[in-house]
């Protein structure tokens, strides 16, 4: 293989890198030429020569001038010192200040032309040096890039070794994408962008070259992603359902409301799934109150007159019961059943109700994770639909799948993900969108306020409760301590039943309680047995209480966009007007932001569009990503764009017979063959 590509070759063929460099090398991930020359600066220090009268306060700054002082030197103890001289740079007179180098001041002669690099204070007409070049500035090292490095491995030295393999090897490179792609988007070659990268002249040939490590690496990863999803479909004979236009357009006018624009495309898409003979595989996302339970009664009808069964897997029990009550209500005056299966229906019922699924006589199960019980079969399962389907583990979900065979799969969550993160960590999916509310929702009133307001805001929740409604009021987890998070909403009930004493009952919900304990609370909140429902973040996610009207947050600056506009969607699903007050001091730029950006948006999608620009990807879902990719030079958020241009070319490339034969992708394909989700045509 080595003789084929001399840059497939081990790190320590480069000169210079010797048994214990490799060592630190092979730490970092360098382990062949290759991956020495792909290894890319993260940042570059800038020694161009500004005029300071264009330099921002507090800005790194590099000036030419003259000595036009004697250097003055204080000493505050015996190793620190300040030395203070003053340079003559154009027509400004500054200050140059050293901290801890004292020998400079010999060196430091009147008249003499010296380059400084440091923090210009622009009241103070100082720089706090860190850098000094005795002579002239040197044009060459204008831009110089700086790597990360461990060890006995410094910045110096990475250079150094770069440089040796560029020499050695650099002739070698080729380029990775097609040809065609590379003039459709007029990118540099990459043996010209590498060379940029480490020796840039100036910052616009870096913005030239970085925009050819960005496709690059998108393109290689959806390449990926587009050849896991052909071979999963082409490899998964699924149920062609036949679908009864009429009978279905009958039961879509039988509904009490008139579906959305959105809720029609998706359907159509679903639908143009399940007819074909391969299995969908489909993420179906929907904001809150868009409607995805509709969509879901309207696949499993569509199942259900095709002659097969139906199942709906949600994460509680309380919430397999809201759905069955749903669908029961949605489907009278159908001939079809929906039963509920959970771990609470036991004994004799539950024998008899898993009699009725074997024999086809329930055609829609809706349940918790007790559907994928070993004892639970189905007579004729053609399509399985998962509720806020991240909470179940990929092992789950697969189970429930082979119940049938090969029934179509339908992923739902109300958690509105960016479209960079949909398309990057369920690159394999096909994704549909419900981006539209029912028409006649009210707008949930947000407002931002301070602590100090907290008495008004009992008072407005009284008010609100005289008028038979009922209120949520959530506590944040505390740096991730149990004990933290469970303390702090023992200690807000408290002070709340101390407030209203008898008037209201209160109910408290968090993370130490059992299953059943949760679902108890949750039952005499959505009965009104309890008005005000004081909880962790542990409220569940499409729990259905109409009648709350009024959602509090305390410390809402903890919270991430996404997770707030979730938590304000608990609220707002009656008729009456709804609040969401976010109770709030945030110290940060960014916190005041989120705060802001709350109280203005009611979109969900473009909310969860800023909680990336905020948070950034890794902890969109609250924790670190294990499934998101980690891009060297590409960014998801700011080169969105390449982004979506490389999953349509990898999706046309995997799709193309050229593609799996012509010499021409050779590179390419054995690119997706080494990345070992195929091998030979076949999924591994």
């Amino acid at each position: 293989m080595n003789a084929v590509n001399p840059l497939l070759q081990p790190v320590s063929a480069v000169k210079g890198v010797g048994p214990e460099s490799a060592e630190v090398l092979g730490s970092m991930g360098i382990l062949t030429v290759m991956d020495l020359i792909e290894y890319l600066p993260y940042r570059y220090e800038d020694y161009r020569l500004k005029d300071l009268a264009d330099v921002q306060h507090d800005e790194r700054v590099t000036v030419e001038g003259k000595v036009h002082s004697e250097p003055s030197l204080a000493f505050f103890s015996k190793k620190k010192s300040r030395l203070t001289v003053r340079i003559l740079v154009g027509n400004y007179l500054i200050s140059a200040v050293f901290f801890n180098q004292p020998y400079y001041k010999k060196k430091l002669e009147l008249g003499s032309v010296v380059t400084v690099t440091g923090k210009w204070d622009k009241h103070r007409q100082t720089i706090t040096a860190n850098q000094i070049v005795f002579g002239p500035h040197a044009k060459e090292h204008e831009i110089e890039p700086v790597y990360s490095v461990k060890e006995n491995i410094t910045v110096k030295t990475m250079r150094k070794l770069i440089n040796h393999a560029l020499t050695q090897y650099g002739p070698e490179i080729r380029n990775v994408i097609p040809e065609q792609l590379m003039e459709a988007y007029r990118l540099p070659a990459k043996k010209e962008a590498i060379l940029t990268m480490h020796h840039p002249l100036k910052h616009e040939d870096l913005k030239h070259a970085r925009r050819y490590f960005v496709y690059e690496e998108f393109l290689l990863f959806q390449l990926k992603m587009q050849a896991l999803r052909k071979f999963q479909r082409e490899q998964s004979k699924g149920v062609s359902h036949e679908i009864h236009r009429e009978r279905l357009e009958e039961f879509i006018g039988s509904l009490p409301f008139p579906l959305t624009n959105a809720q029609e495309r998706v359907i159509g898409e679903i639908l143009t799934d399940m007819k074909s003979a391969y299995r969908m595989n489909r993420l179906l996302q929907g904001d809150v109150g868009s409607g995805k339970t509709v969509v879901a009664a309207i696949a499993m009808y569509a199942a259900y007159l095709s002659g097969y069964q139906a199942a709906l897997m949600v994460p509680t029990e309380i919430l397999a019961e809201q759905h069955a009550e749903s669908l029961t209500a949605i489907f009278a005056g159908f001939p079809v059943t929906a039963a509920l299966l959970t771990s609470s229906v036991k004994g004799k019922k539950r024998r008899e109700l898993l009699a009725r699924v074997e024999s086809g006589e329930i055609q829609f199960l809706v349940g918790t994770h007790a559907l994928i019980q070993e004892d639970v079969h189905f007579s004729k399962l053609g399509l399985v639909i998962t509720d806020e389907q991240h909470r179940f583990g990929v092992g789950q979900r697969k189970v429930l799948r082979e119940k049938g065979e090969n029934p179509d799969v339908l992923f739902m969550t109300a958690t509105p993900i960016p479209r960079t993160l949909a398309i990057t960590a369920f690159g394999e999916m096909d994704v549909s969108v419900i981006d539209e509310l029912p028409a006649g929702r009210k707008k949930i009133e947000t407002y931002w306020v301070k602590h100090e307001m907290l008495d008004r805001i009992l008072k407005f929740i009284d008010k609100e409760l005289m008028e038979g409604r009922q209120a949520y009021v959530i506590c944040p987890l505390i740096e991730e301590s149990d004990k933290l998070d469970v303390q702090n909403a023992i200690d807000v009930h408290s002070t709340l039943v101390h407030y209203y004493g008898d008037r209201w009952k209160l109910g408290l919900m968090h993370g130490r309680l059992s299953s059943a304990e949760k679902d108890e609370v949750m039952r005499e909140f959505s009965e009104n047995a309890v008005q005000i429902l004081v909880s962790t973040t542990v409220v569940e996610v499409g729990v259905n209480v109409p009648n709350a009207t009024v959602m509090v947050i305390y410390d809402a600056e903890r919270f991430g966009l996404s997770q707030l506009h979730q938590l304000r969607g608990r609220v707002g699903r009656g008729s009456a007007q709804s609040y969401c007050i976010l109770l709030a001091d945030p110290k940060s730029e960014t916190g005041k932001e989120r705060m802001r950006v709350m109280t203005e948006t009611a979109d969900g999608f473009e909310l969860s569009e800023k909680d990336l620009e905020l948070r950034g990807p890794g902890d969109f879902f609250g924790r670190k990503q294990s499934g998101m990719p980690e891009f060297k030079v590409a960014d998801m958020v700011h080169d969105y764009r390449a982004l979506e241009t490389a999953r349509n070319d990898a999706a046309k490339l995997v799709q193309s017979e050229a593609f799996w034969k012509s010499d021409d992708y050779r590179e390419l394909r054995d690119y997706v063959y080494a990345s070992g989700i195929i091998s030979g045509g076949k999924l591994d």
